[in-house]
């Protein structure tokens, strides 16, 4: 089974030997969501999380501008 390095911990993290690049995939010693980034040698980024993405300026906002 392919590995790399966790880039949040530096931990081996075990990768599906079918993997493709966009598969996310989870640090079991630190618990990072990561995603596949190269395939050769198999290379891993930390995913951003939904919270992280910044608001458009009328999203999310009501009808008085709160």
């Amino acid at each position: 089974m392919p590995t790399s390095v966790c880039p949040e911990c530096s931990e081996e993290v075990y990768v599906d030997a079918e993997c493709e690049q966009g598969d996310r995939v989870t640090c079991d010693e630190c618990g990072s969501s990561l995603e596949v980034v190269g395939l050769d040698p198999i290379e891993l980024d930390l995913m951003e999380d939904a919270d992280d993405e910044p608001i458009a300026d009328d999203e999310g906002l009501d009808n008085y501008g709160f």
